[in-house]
């Protein structure tokens, strides 16, 4: 199996101890990065993706609270060509650590020119959505990220509430699984190259991590949190994607290679050159979210995966795990970071088929 990425000689002591003990090398989990320069403040409204505008496709900024009262910027697409009647939507986010800007609203614009209302957004503390301090990632707060954007779908005029879908990308596969499981509101779902972040988190990748290990991280995360009381704001990860050495895996090359590149870079994303605080993994290394995600059924699941994918074996063990019905589609030839943006790799004609499906 690959082994991940340590580029501990980097670091100072205390993030070296973390990065062994974890197992997680944070940018080989997509979660590359230093402090993050965006703030929460207004959305901008130029186009700033990182794919080409869609003229067949309407697109405005919006903006929606949690339920715990943090305001979520997004991208409302819709297809021009529409008609009168209320559509199905999607609620889109993902990768762990991306933008709005970046793959999630890709997969909306495209499934837009396809004949959905799709929303992409930034998940609470990141991008132009609120909260503070900036760059916090929680699985609870995440995950309740995706049923406020089925609350603000659900309001929408354009939308037919009782035909909503969600899209969770990489680490927020795994949030959309959990999400659906837990609102009963959601038809449908698909979890394209997914990742589950807190088994990664707390167990390292292929399960590699030891009791120590653990017991180690959890130890300098737990004193971080004096440290960072006593400063009044949160300790930040050094930088992940510096410039490549040679000798890396493949898949930390491939993270660089979108992230940190004119092909995917944004400069709010957490992944390109900025960073989660210190103490974000502490709340996913208890907090196993996939636990229920046999209860999603009896409404549809989609999992997509690359054959050539180093995180393959967590939509495989959580197809195993789901109840019917649920498809597992592999696709040929495709690494990790491929289902990000590669159009000739992402399965958009086998995801809308499901939708048009499932949400009829």
């Amino acid at each position: 199996m690959p082994m991940p990425y340590d580029p501990a000689d980097d670091f100072n002591p205390t993030r070296r101890g973390l990065m062994k003990a974890t197992g997680v090398a944070m940018a080989v989990m997509s979660i590359t990065p230093a402090i993050a320069a965006a703030e929460s403040g207004g959305a901008t409204e130029i186009w700033d993706k990182t794919f080409p505008k869609i003229e067949a496709v309407d697109h405005r900024k919006v903006s929606f609270k949690t339920r715990y009262g943090i305001l979520l910027s997004g991208d409302l697409y819709m297809p021009k060509a529409r008609g009168d009647a209320p559509l199905a939507a999607l609620a889109v986010s993902g990768p762990f650590g991306a933008v709005k800007e970046q793959s999630s609203g890709l997969y909306a614009q495209t499934m837009a020119e396809r004949g959905f209302v799709t929303l992409a957004f930034d998940p609470s503390y990141t991008g132009e959505s609120g909260g503070e301090p900036r760059n916090i990632a929680s699985p609870d707060i995440n995950t309740e990220d995706f049923s406020a954007a089925v609350d603000f779908l659900g309001l929408q005029p354009a939308v037919d509430r009782e035909r909503i879908g969600i899209i969770g990308i990489c680490g927020f596969g795994g949030m959309a699984l959990n999400a659906v499981a837990v609102d009963k509101r959601v038809k449908a779902v698909v979890a394209s190259t997914m990742y589950d972040m807190t088994r990664v988190m707390a167990k390292g990748y292929f399960d590699s991590m030891t009791p120590e290990q653990r017991a180690e991280a959890l130890e300098q995360m737990s004193r971080q949190r004096w440290v960072d009381a006593e400063q009044g704001t949160p300790a930040y990860q050094p930088p992940f994607n510096p410039p490549l050495k040679g000798g890396e895996p493949q898949f930390v090359v491939d993270y660089h290679d979108y992230y940190a590149t004119p092909r995917g870079y944004h400069p709010r994303a957490v992944n390109s050159g900025n960073a989660w605080s210190q103490t974000t993994p502490m709340s996913f290394m208890n907090m196993p979210i996939l636990t229920y995600i046999a209860e999603i059924a009896p409404r549809p699941l989609l999992l997509i995966h690359g054959e050539k994918a180093h995180s393959r074996y967590f939509s495989e063990t959580a197809f195993a795990k789901a109840a019917d019905p649920k498809e597992l589609v592999i696709v040929p030839g495709a690494s990790h970071v491929d289902l990000y943006d590669r159009m000739d790799k992402i399965s958009f004609d086998r995801i809308a088929a499901f939708f048009e499906r499932t949400l009829a």
